[in-house]
């Protein structure tokens, strides 16, 4: 495995209790933090032999086992995880390992958790749109993946080119090919996300630009959109269903000035939600807070490197985001997931290199406890 430039602060850990690796250029991702089945949490992060997984022992914990190894030797400090109504959890991740004629050969690969806290299955290789040029696929992005309405996946990659690539599970469990879905100028990592009525959308930041690419349902082809004049950071930008239709909004950091902002296919401009700088990507939660529809954020602050939160009324972004810092200091990015009793919760990966998080408290608004390091 490509060692990480730097772990997580601090000396190296012992060797019966594995940490998560952090390299500063690879991307950090959210949606990390899922809830099963069986409403247990579970929290997953890249390590030095392959993916660390934490998972409460009961709903609502705030016990939790772990951190287990689950290995993927070659595997890059990168994970995108995506979760089904099925409950089931992807875990899609690029790997590298050497060829017999002494060149690299790069793989997007992929694994499956049917339960909570139960065996991953194994790494399967998706390949990548080169497989005659090690080169050429040495140089795409880090994955994206989104679990479309038949439970099926989706990974969409930047390509080499700079446009983009997308590779579809079909419902029977068969791999179509990577299709070309063609784009220039793009940077960073692609957001796909599933919208309430089945749609699947994509979003790829260019240097000025948003690009946009629809699947109408599972099995069809995607469909180039009208390009969108707006600025975004890279890998910054994640969605979630809004309204009451299932549509999405979409989230990032703007290029400029690290503000988060919201958007709707619909909308001519993109609202600024709260004065917060942040960086990496957005997390994102709907849910009932005082018996009114809102929709959480988190990110990583800009200025103190501090997890942040904020809530707003869904779809009223005029009603504007006040950001509470929380915690100490983070490395990557937060997630949000609902737990076993229906509490908010934040996790992030500490730079001391644990896992902390914390829960909402039970009283009205949105307030968290005191934070935990989970293994502590």
């Amino acid at each position: 495995m490509r060692k990480a430039k730097r772990r997580a602060d601090g000396p190296a850990p012992a060797e019966e209790t594995p940490l998560p690796v952090v390299d500063p250029s690879v991307p950090a991702t959210t949606g990390w933090l899922v809830r099963g089945k069986d409403g247990r949490l579970t929290a997953y992060a890249p390590g030095d032999e392959g993916v660390l997984r934490w998972t409460e022992t009961v709903p609502g914990g705030p016990e939790w086992s772990g951190p287990e190894v689950i290995p993927a030797s070659g595997l890059l400090p990168y994970l995108a995880v995506a979760q089904g109504a099925d409950g089931y959890v992807h875990l899609v991740g690029v790997r590298r390992s050497p060829l017999p004629d002494g060149r690299t050969g790069t793989d997007v690969v992929y694994a499956l958790q049917y339960q909570s806290g139960r065996p991953v299955r194994d790494w399967r290789p998706l390949g990548s749109p080169y497989p005659a040029d090690p080169a050429l696929a040495e140089q795409i992005g880090l994955p994206s993946a989104v679990v479309d309405a038949e439970g099926s996946l989706t990974v969409v990659i930047r390509n080499a080119g700079g446009g983009v690539c997308a590779r579809s599970q079909a419902k029977t469990g068969a791999w179509n090919a990577w299709a070309d879905l063609k784009g220039s100028d793009v940077r960073g990592t692609v957001s796909a996300a599933l919208a309430g009525d089945g749609v699947v959308e994509v979003l790829a930041p260019a240097s000025d630009r948003l690009l946009r690419w629809e699947r109408e349902k599972p099995g069809a082809r995607f469909e180039r959109g009208d390009d969108v004049p707006l600025r975004v950071a890279p890998g910054s930008a994640t969605a979630t269903p809004t309204g009451g239709t299932g549509g999405l909004t979409h989230f990032w950091h703007d290029a400029e000035d690290g503000t988060v902002r919201a958007w709707r296919p619909a909308s001519a401009e993109a609202a600024t939600l709260g004065d917060s700088a942040g960086t990496g990507p957005v997390a994102l939660l709907r849910t009932a807070v005082d018996g009114h529809d809102c929709t959480v954020l988190a990110h990583r602050d800009g200025a103190t490197g501090r997890p942040a939160l904020a809530a707003y009324p869904t779809e009223d972004e005029a009603a504007g985001a006040a950001w509470t810092l929380s915690g100490s200091p983070c490395v990557g990015a937060p997630s949000l997931a609902l737990d076993g009793r229906g509490r908010l919760v934040m996790a992030v990966i500490g730079t001391d290199g644990a896992l902390w998080v914390a829960r909402q408290k039970p009283e009205p608004g949105l307030a968290l406890g005191m934070w935990e390091r989970v293994g502590a």
